[in-house]
């Protein structure tokens, strides 16, 4: 077997984050249409006895409380993959389905209840799943069921407190969202029921139709901290073996479902957790247990044996929870991040002539930013691999597969890689969703098409942004009159700003496709008045004689109450005039979250600033989703961005900034990128105080640039509400509660489905 360089990993990865700093890299991440006709992405594959008719795959987005309390999938997880299945794509596979509830114990909640779908053993679950099957097929896709042996030490820990038991893990590990509880070695009794519980749900798959099984092997969960040496350090019984375990549930499936039916296995080719923190697997203590991670070579070996044991195909990619962004890039990402990865077990598989036990070449599926169509045919035809994966352009534009495939990518709303909804909502407690499509998971019940109004009416919508651009579109769609206003020249409101960073080229894509879904409707539709430019007035919209009247326009930003406030900048205002930058060197930036921490990225990045963010809270960017988050502090971090928390700006003066910092050695580490920001509503008992010992510490710097939050901007709703120019009146998005970029979508869409 070939050697490869222990830096390889590294190498892959060292443009991850600057990517956008490169024309042509940059480019790999535009909505073109440069290689139409896509004959390559469109040309049938067969695993083992199917035949896939396009090379596109559903991504396993989990399907996290989409089923019954019984954990049978209810009716809006079988719309949610009808709707793809509709869209074209050739393969969908479901989130993770555990197969070790009473073994894992991070699976059950209080109650006995869980947040996960249920196939084992038992007919009670067959109904939702023969349907999903059914569906899929009926809208010619075919259907994988994703199992999973469990979280292991990526569980929650609360069965500690619910259960009185401890989390499992394949040997002793920390837990990943509270270290200081290990996880306790399970028994090679218990994995072995595992293993059979494998097998029984790949024989109840198979009777409910499903097309195919696909094993969760990669990212850290309980199959990968039993097949990897960086969490597997048994000394003794079958499963010290550490390829063992995941040999022995593809042989139980096989002998279960028999020779022709297909196994899809997902994989991590390295946990990449040298390349991510280098000389921190030494320094860092919940890191250094896991030192001896799997190298590429071993990989490949255990590949080669899952294949004789019977696996059809392969997706590959790297990473795990503790370097989270990987499994999960955010925007912030380059595009094909793993086109390389797949690239080197695709050609070692044709070089090792490795076949499937029937004789067939088997797929490697590409993973990770994919949604762009020329990049992913480009992927195909360049022999990089053999299919590509999308989840979450699939939830932003369930019509991905159809609309490529027409040549019609100006049409397809692009993900903005913000995993706020696909990911972050469940995390917080809710389920899969979208921030830009409204429908998405509600499928059942938000129908394709909206119904017409039974009363057509003239509305006018004040703000052109997310919340009133998705008002006016669904307001149009059911038959309404409707006048779009807003003062800037273009839709997208904070969007358009938002999309100016280089690293945001995923939100510039949905920008402009904003600008063409406006530029199309208002063609010669008599319906639809788009007023850009145009700044709305009490006696405008009185003239008007509008039957209902929408406001959402937005939020203003806050400033803090510190002497010499008036000589710092708002970061809206320097993205608006980034000439504000001309002549300066040093840059402090007041606030820690998402707007802070990317302004202060692209300050580095872009214009090779020394830049220092300033943050009141022990952590920076608390409610954003961990991959997102923590990709984006590895970024700032290697951009030599300084980070202070528990920093509280007390004045700014003239060439400097007077700040009051927690120096004690309790503050917690403003780059530690390996442990979760916990929910404010999980109380962590073993957590350490942090003591006050602030000192004032003046840091010189040429700008000042505010990023401390917003407020709502509804001073023009109070006043058309006190006018009664009309009988409906109604406010949405940051005008209303700002939030996230999801909140404002979903409420545009539903306002305007009410009017």
């Amino acid at each position: 077997m070939a050697k490869y360089p222990e830096t390889l990993v590294s190498d892959w990865l060292k443009d991850s984050g600057d990517w956008f700093l490169d024309e042509g890299r940059a480019g790999t991440g535009r909505m073109s249409r440069a290689l139409y006709p896509y004959k390559s992405l469109f040309s049938p594959i067969r695993v083992n006895s199917i035949t896939l008719k396009n090379r596109l795959v559903m991504a396993p987005m989990g399907n996290i409380s989409q089923a019954e309390e019984t954990g049978r999938p209810d009716q809006s997880m079988i719309a949610y993959f009808e709707e793809r299945a509709k869209g074209g794509v050739g393969l969908i596979t479901s989130g993770l389905v555990p197969v070790s509830f009473g073994i894992d114990h991070t699976l059950t909640e209080p109650g006995g209840l869980t947040y996960f779908p249920k196939i084992l053993g038992s007919r009670t679950y067959f109904s939702g799943w023969r349907d999903i099957a059914h569906n899929t097929h009926a809208a010619g896709a075919h259907f994988f069921i994703q199992l999973t042996a469990g979280l292991g030490r990526v569980g929650n820990p609360q069965c500690l407190v619910n259960q009185r038991k401890f989390p499992v893990s394949a040997s002793l590990n920390p837990n990943y969202y509270l270290p200081e509880v290990p996880c306790l070695r399970i028994s090679g009794r218990k994995l072995k029921k595992i293993v059979k519980n494998f097998g029984q749900a790949a024989a109840d798959a198979k009777t409910a139709t499903i097309d195919g099984v696909y094993l969760h092997g990669h990212e850290g969960y309980l199959l990968e901290q039993m097949s990897n040496t960086a969490f597997n350090r048994r000394k003794l019984g079958r499963y010290a073996d550490w390829q063992a375990f995941g040999l022995d549930i593809v042989r139980e499936i096989r002998k279960r479902t028999g020779p022709d039916y297909p196994i899809m296995f997902r994989i991590n080719l390295s946990l990449a957790l040298h390349a991510t923190y280098g000389e921190r697997m030494d320094t860092v203590k919940t890191l250094r247990k896991f030192r001896n991670e799997r190298t590429i070579e071993q990989t490949l070996d255990y590949m080669k044996n899952l294949v004789a044991a019977g696996v059809d195909m392969f997706d590959v990619d790297l990473g795990c929870y503790d370097n989270w962004w990987l499994p999960h890039p955010p925007t912030t990402m380059k595009p094909g991040v793993f086109l390389d990865v797949a690239k080197l077990v695709k050609e070692h598989f044709a070089e090792n002539e490795i076949v499937s036990n029937k004789g067939l070449p088997v797929p490697i599926v590409a993973v990770g930013k994919l949604g762009y169509p020329d990049l992913a045919e480009k992927a195909i035809a360049d022999e990089m691999c053999d299919m590509v994966m999308l989840g979450r352009p699939l939830l932003a534009d369930p019509m991905w597969p159809k609309k490529a495939y027409a040549g019609k990518i100006n049409e397809i709303r692009p993900c903005i890689g913000c995993q706020e909804a696909c990911i972050n909502e469940f995390v917080e407690g809710g389920h899969p969703s979208c921030a830009v499509n409204p429908r998405t998971s509600y499928e059942s019940i938000l129908p394709e098409k909206p119904l017409p109004a039974p009363v057509r009416k003239k509305v006018a919508v004040v703000g052109a942004g997310p919340a009133g651009f998705e008002c006016a579109m669904a307001a149009l769609d059911r038959g309404h009159e409707v006048h779009l206003v807003d003062e800037q020249e273009g839709v997208g409101g904070m969007v358009r700003l938002a999309a100016i960073p280089a690293f945001k080229r995923d939100v510039k894509n949905y920008l402009e496709w904003m600008e063409h879904t406006v530029a199309q409707r208002a063609g010669d539709n008599r319906d639809f008045k788009l007023m850009l430019g145009t700044e709305a007035t009490l006696a405008m919209l009185e003239d008007g004689k509008y039957d209902a009247i929408v406001c959402a326009t937005g939020s203003r930003e806050k400033a803090p109450a510190v002497e010499g406030v008036d000589k710092a900048v708002f970061a809206r205002t320097l993205l608006r005039d980034v000439s504000l930058l001309d002549g300066k060197e040093k840059v402090v930036v007041v606030g820690g979250g998402t707007v802070g921490c990317e302004v202060a990225l692209m300050l580095a990045a872009e214009y090779g600033l020394k830049v220092t963010v300033l943050e009141m809270l022990p952590t920076l960017m608390p409610h954003i989703c961990t991959a997102n988050r923590t990709h984006l502090i590895h970024e700032l971090e290697k951009h030599g961005v300084t980070l202070m928390n528990c920093a509280k700006l007390e004045k700014i003066e003239d060439g400097s900034v007077a700040v009051n910092v927690n120096e004690s050695p309790t503050v917690p580490d403003p780059y530690n990128t390996w442990n979760p920001v916990l929910p404010e509503n999980v109380p962590n008992p073993l957590a350490k105080p942090i003591k006050e010992e602030y000192k004032m510490r003046t840091i010189d710097t040429d700008l000042v640039v505010l990023a401390v939050g917003n407020e709502q901007d509804n001073a023009f709703y109070r006043l058309i509400k006190d006018a009664y120019i009309t009988p409906e009146l109604y406010l949405l998005g940051d005008a209303a509660h700002t939030g996230m970029i999801m909140h404002a979508v979903r409420a545009g869409y539903r306002a305007g489905l009410s009017i």
